[in-house]
Parts: C-alpha cells; structure tokens; sequence
C-alpha cells in the first residue's frame, strides 16, 4: 500500500506539472518549426504613403537586411467584400505567385500557388477563411470586390489624406474573382481573426459594414496574383517606366538564419528594433511603417498562451513539491515504525546506520522511480490534450513530435530529491537509537483533553462517541497536522483550478485551451486528494488494528465500526478545509500575478462554495474504498499485535 501510494502521488504530481509544463513547451517549439518551415516574414515594410519602393530604396534594404534574406514584394490592406449579401472585412494580398518565397501558405484544397499562377487567369485567387462561414466558402465560389468602402473607411479615420495614384489605384480594382485554391495563412492563424489594420479600438466604421459591429477582426484572408491589378495608362507614369511590379508598396523579409528562433527572446527583438530603425533612418522618416512578429497578432497571443500554461505549471510546482513531500514522509515513518525490531536486528549484527537508511531509500527510490516513468507517460499525454485544445481558438500547426524533457526532470527531480532528503533527516534520528530501545515498542500516545472539554455546556451534552472522536483527533497530533495540511493543500488547489474555470466562463478570457487546462487541475487536485485521504487514513487503520478488532470482540457492528473511524476522518477533513481558504486564496493571488491577467476580488462566489464540496466527495470516495480494509481486520490476529 505505501509503495503504491508513493508511486501514484509521483505520478499525480509529477505527471500534471510536467503535462502542462511540456505543453507550453510544445506550443513554442511548433511555434518555431512552423517559423521554419513557412519561412515566415521576420519583418514587414509597409508603405506609409502608397507610393511604390524605388529602385535605390529596394537596394537599401536588401543591404541592411542582408544578400541571403529573402525577400518577397506586394501589398496587403483591408477591404469590405460582400457575401450572400453581407458585408465582411478581409485583408486582401497582392503577391507574385510566381516567386513566392516568404510566408508560404499552407495548402488546404483546390489549385496549388503555383498551379494558378500558371493558368494566367487573373480573376482565380487563393482564399483562406477564419470565421463568419469563410470556411464554408467552396473553391470555385465567386463574388465581387468593391474598395469603395475602403476608401471610406479611411476617409473616416482622418490623418494623413491619401495620394491621389492609391485613390485611382483602388478605384479601378473593383472585379469579379474566383476562388481556384484554398490555403491556411501561416501569419494568420487566429480562430477569431486579426486586428485590422483600419478599424482601432474606439474608431466607429461605416453602417453598411454590419458585420463589423463589436468586432476588430479580419475575417479572411484573400491572395490575388500580383497581375491581376491592372496598370492603367493614367497609372503607368506614377509606377515608373520600368517599374519591377505592377504594386510594390509592402517588403516581406525572412532572414537567413532560421535554426534558433524565438519572436520573444531579448535577443531576438532587439536584433529586429535594430533593423527596423536602420531601415526607417535608410528610407527617412515617415516613409514606412516597420512590422515584427512582435506585432503579429497570432503569434503574439499564442505565445501569451504559452507563457500563462508555463506560469500556472510553476505554481503548481511551487505546491506539490510541498504536499507529496510531506505525504511520502508520512509513508516512510509509518514504515519505519512497524520495522523498529528489524532496525534493531540490522544493527546488532553490525550495520552502519547509514547501511540502514540507504534500504529505506532504495524502496523509496524504486516507488518513486517507477512512478516517475509513470508520471512521463502522463504528461504526453496531457500535454498533447493541451495543444490540442487550443484548436478551439487556433488553426494549429503540426505539433512538435518529442516532450519537451526540460520540465519533466526539473519537476520530477525537485519533487524526488524533496522527498529522498525528507526521508534521510527522518532515518538519521531513528538510525542513531540503540538496538534496545528500538526493539521495545512504542509507548501508546496518552489521551489528550481537548479545548472542547473546557465548555461543559458543550462537552457534557456530546454522546460518548463524540467524545472518544474528539479526543482522537487531537491525540495523534502529528497524524492530524499531516491531514490537515495535505487537506488544506488539496482544497487550495481546487480552489486554484475553480477559480481559472471562472475566469473563462464568466469574466471575459476567452480561451477554451485555458478552460480545459483548468477542469485539468481540478481533476488532478481532486485525485490528490483521493490519494492523500486514502493514505493517510490507510495508515490510520494499520495503525489501530488492534484497537478496531476490540471494538469488534465487543460487539460493535460494522457500521459502528467505519463510523468510529470516519468520523475522526471527516472532522480533520473539515478542519482542513478551513485553512484551505487562506491556501486558495494565495494560489489564486500567486496564479493570477505570474499570469498577468485576472483579479482575486473578481473571482465568483460560487468558487468558494464548490471547492469543500468537490473536497468532500472525494473525501467520502476514499473512505467508502477503504470500508472492506476495516471491516475485513482479523481479531485474532490484530488481537495479538502489540502496540
């Protein structure tokens, strides 16, 4: 029973910190192949005015950015498209098909990139769709494009005016297009769209742009072949007499070096600060507006992500490494205890004391060992069902194949070496015993009066089994603060766990990937509980056999039998729940600072209320397991045991 308690509280705690910790580590390491693999844009140079990147401008950016970066040109903005009469907002890409190389697409159905460029059929286009029935939106499906409703949208925001050849240029776009391929963005992959570039939080748009109500978003995402904007005679001059493309008012730049990506890192983001200010100095002030992944709504809220799943496994940490210490030290002394004659034995025969100790851990070590092959399996597992979950609010990329085996050992080896030090102090102190005293058993704890005792209008009206349950509880003072605290532990994370569930559901957060993680850690905490219940109480049970098998010799039925003991159990439970209170309320004031979003005072009061009671069923769950362990004690035998 104690080597399988060891092992499952590795496995439970163990098991839970890792899942969740790899799985930050899957996002940002799928984040990174995915960097690689699309070759996506490390910057993006937008025209600030509309006017076309000259030659000698071209030539200063490739000088800046490097020969070896790749370099792709077009123009991207956004633009209301009508659908079955409903007008949606979409950021539209003219690209050369032809010579793509940065951002590739990822390919969903249809005609390939490369396929469309080939038919010279400029009205084909590549369409991918985020929400609002863009899914829906079948490869063959026409529809028409008015920019007229750009032009008003930034008209209505005001600033500078636009040129006089972006005007014309717009005008003059509105056609008839055919979708021919479909493809996932790999700079876009928000379930709920991207920030458009035209409509800021707190700026109104158009009426006829219902859609739009409420929303800051874009709602797809079309690719149009570069030619497929036409160079009118009136146009022509603005363009140059030679110009490279018809439309050059963006720069997609993807830098050589792709094997050690991190859009986040210190390093990584001043390196593109650095770049991004050569280039703005190179072509002069106001003349581009520079874009980093760091401004990359998809990335930068995915990678949030990561780092708030990696924030709550730290606090997790921060508390298991604390409760599976001390129910594993439970375990050892127990043991320890019922094996006084065999230490004694050990030592006459000439032992060290550390020889001694070194069997102890050696079982310990096995238990937590195989638990901790376990806990691996587990936190695959778990750490794969978080990935996926962020499915709800992503478009995911492939996931990174391997565990990210950095927060594995680090959980498992804190939490083994806790525990393995915890045993060590406590073989020491039995080790240096003499054999004599270690061969005699141990005195029984003397009765203890009980404050209650002390209010004879309470005290007096209690029945007798009150009484004897009372003054139990408070005479194995050791065995009570280990329940108490282990309760209070346990309750503090469902706390924890119930208290993320309320920031999903009802104060604006928003992310289903967050809500499973935390139905996660209330189920995990719940089966912490569980394990600590039961071990505890099964230590509480070989503990007293011979005491329970006199009042069975005396009569008492079964019932009276687990009632005597459960009672002992649910009073120390309760009082535990009382100081998981203060546990909770400081896990949920440590999870919220480390995830930099959500208030202790906001929390729902119904989180306060559930926590005892999802405490309590498992409590009950545990003792209800253990009812044949009591009732199956053998008097005889149990009768002859000395305590």
């Amino acid at each position: 029973m104690r080597f399988f308690s060891i092992l499952s509280m590795i496995v439970v705690s163990v098991g839970l910190i890792s899942g969740i910790g790899a799985a930050a580590g899957k996002l940002d390491a799928s984040l990174s192949a995915h960097y690689a693999a699309q070759n996506v844009s490390d910057l993006i140079i937008k025209s600030a005015d509309g006017q076309n990147f000259t030659e000698s401008e071209i030539d200063a950016i490739r000088k800046i950015v490097g020969e070896d970066a790749d370099l792709d040109r077009g123009m991207s903005f956004d633009v209301t498209v009508e659908i079955g009469g409903e007008p949606l907002l979409a950021r539209m890409y003219f690209l050369d098909f032809s010579a793509w190389e940065v951002n590739l697409p990822i390919w969903a159905g249809g005609q390939t990139a490369e396929a469309i460029a080939e038919t010279g059929d400029l009205s084909q286009i590549l369409c991918v769709g985020g929400t609002n029935g863009w899914r829906e939106l079948a490869v063959g499906t026409s529809f028409s494009l008015d920019f007229s409703d750009l032009l008003a949208q930034l008209a209505e925001q005001g600033g500078e005016p636009l040129s006089e050849e972006t005007v014309q240029l717009l005008s003059g776009l509105e056609r008839t297009v055919t979708v021919a391929g479909i493809v996932q963005s790999p700079v876009a992959f928000a379930q709920d769209g991207e920030p458009s570039y035209l409509q800021e939080e707190g700026v109104s748009v158009p009426d006829t742009a219902n859609a739009l109500s409420g929303l800051n978003t874009v709602d797809c995402i079309l690719y149009l072949q570069t030619g497929i904007i036409p160079v009118y005679a009136e146009i022509a001059p603005m363009l140059g007499e030679e110009p490279v493309l018809p439309v050059c008012g963006d720069f997609y730049v993807a830098l050589s070096d792709r094997t050690q990506f991190d859009a986040f890192s210190r390093e990584y983001t001043a390196e593109m600060q650095e770049l991004s200010g050569r280039i703005s100095s190179a072509l002069g002030e106001g003349r581009a507006e520079i874009l980093t992944l760091s401004d990359n709504y998809s990335y930068k809220s995915f990678h949030a992500y990561a780092e708030k799943v990696r924030a709550i496994a730290f606090v997790l940490l921060a508390a298991f490494v604390f409760l599976t210490s001390l129910v594993v030290l439970s375990n050892m002394a127990r043991l320890m205890d019922e094996e006084r004659g065999q230490i004694a034995c050990l030592k006459t025969l000439g032992y060290s004391g550390l020889q001694i100790i070194l069997r102890y851990l050696l079982f310990e070590g096995i238990a937590i060992a195989l638990g901790g092959v376990g806990a691996y399996f587990v936190g695959m597992g778990l750490s794969s069902f978080v990935y996926s979950s962020f499915a709800y609010s992503y478009v995911l990329m492939p996931m990174a194949a391997a565990m990210a085996p950095g927060f594995f050992f680090a959980a498992f080896g804190v939490i083994a070496l806790s525990a393995l030090v915890c045993t060590l102090i406590l073989g020491a102190k039995t080790g240096k015993e003499p054999p004599a005293e270690l061969l005699r058993p141990k005195p029984p704890r003397a009765g203890r009066s009980a404050i209650v005792e002390r209010i004879p209008v309470l005290w007096n009206r209690l029945p007798f089994r009150y009484k004897s349950t009372v003054r139990n509880v408070f005479r194995y003072r050791g065995r009570f603060v280990t329940t108490v605290v282990s309760t209070a532990c346990s309750m503090g994370l469902v706390i924890a766990g119930l208290a993320l569930l309320d920031l999903c559901l009802f104060q604006d957060f928003g992310s289903a990937a967050i809500l499973m993680l935390s139905l996660i850690v209330i189920f995990f905490a719940g089966a912490l509980t569980l394990i600590v219940i039961y071990t505890l109480t099964g230590i509480n049970i070989s503990e007293r056999k011979r005491e329970i098998a006199t009042l069975m010799v005396l009569g008492y039925h079964d019932r009276e039998v687990t009632g005597y003991l459960y009672r002992e159990i649910y009073v120390t439970t309760a009082i535990g729940m009382v100081f998981g209170y203060p546990a909770g309320v400081f896990l949920i004031w440590l999870l919220f600072s480390v995830m930099n979003f959500g208030a202790l005072s906001a929390v729902s009061w119904f989180v306060w209320l559930a926590a005892p009671v999802l405490v309590a069923f498992f409590t009950i769950f545990a003792t209800l397991i253990l009812r044949k362990k009591i009732v199956g004690i053998d008097m005889n035998e149990s009768l002859k045991a000395i305590e």
